[in-house]
């Protein structure tokens, strides 16, 4: 990581608490969710450099390909969740995807000369483009024209590793127009097909609050319960736990 870079890292967590100083708890949460990527993402970058033969090499990929996955559900979430923020917050997140994919191709390029003694490519380019193309109406708010992209994803690539992320964000193009019973459907198709995927708490806790929206009080608490119960240590579920702080509150 580059000098200029970490000094850059604090500067922009300032501006973004700064923008958000109406929600402070809100602004907190973001911060730390960003330091904790930047912590990933140097610890992918310190793994591949210090792969020092072919055996510890292989499991280092592993390793990493593992990460980048997470880290990739973790750093779409965050655009999602931020994409009317300032620019220069913006370009924080480009900045780690931009790294992170580095990574990537750097990892599967050394697991192609690893098993066969020459480089390959790591394939999928148009797949990628498509699940990014799909992924990039979400963020523009373009909900119609990204449930059909997201669609159309999960018709064609039929094997794709995306797959589970595309079903996700497939149902959350429902949840935020308002189709709950459309998009509880998609979540549970999470649950249901993908039952290894790391946005399984994330669908756990949007089929609670589906159920929330639908009145479905206690289908509502169990999905929410799950999630505490379940990933204790995930941003789902400290979601959940305040969703049923709220419900006792409202005497459901």
């Amino acid at each position: 990581m580059s000098e200029k870079y970490s000094r850059n890292i604090p500067v922009v967590l300032l501006t973004f608490a700064l923008l958000l100083g109406a929600y402070p708890a809100a602004a907190q949460s973001t911060k730390d969710r960003l330091y904790l990527l930047e912590q990933k993402v140097g610890r992918l970058e310190r793994l591949e450099a210090n792969s020092d033969s072919e055996t510890d090499m292989l499991r280092r990929i592993k390793e990493l390909q593992d990460e980048n996955q997470e880290l990739r559900n973790e750093i779409e979430t965050l655009q999602f969740e931020t994409v009317s923020s300032a620019d220069r917050q913006r370009q924080l997140y480009i900045d780690l995807d931009q790294r992170m994919q580095a990574l990537e191709a750097g990892g599967a390029t050394g697991a192609a000369v690893s098993a066969g003694g020459a480089v390959g490519a790591a394939g999928g380019g148009s797949e990628r483009a498509d699940y990014q193309a799909a992924f990039d109406l979400l963020k523009q708010a373009r909900y119609p024209e990204a449930a059909a992209a997201f669609t159309r994803f999960l018709a064609t690539y039929s094997a794709s590793e995306l797959r589970d992320n595309a079903q996700y964000w497939l149902a959350e193009t429902h949840y935020v127009t308002n189709d709950f019973s459309l998009a509880l459907d998609g979540f549970q198709q999470v649950i249901t097909k993908y039952p290894a995927s790391r946005k399984i708490p994330d669908a756990w806790l949007k089929i609670g609050y589906c159920n929330y929206e639908l009145k479905k009080w206690t289908d509502a608490r169990e999905a929410m319960s799950i999630v505490s119960a379940r990933f204790p240590e995930t941003t789902a579920a400290r979601l959940a736990t305040q969703r049923l702080q709220l419900m006792t509150t409202e005497g459901h």
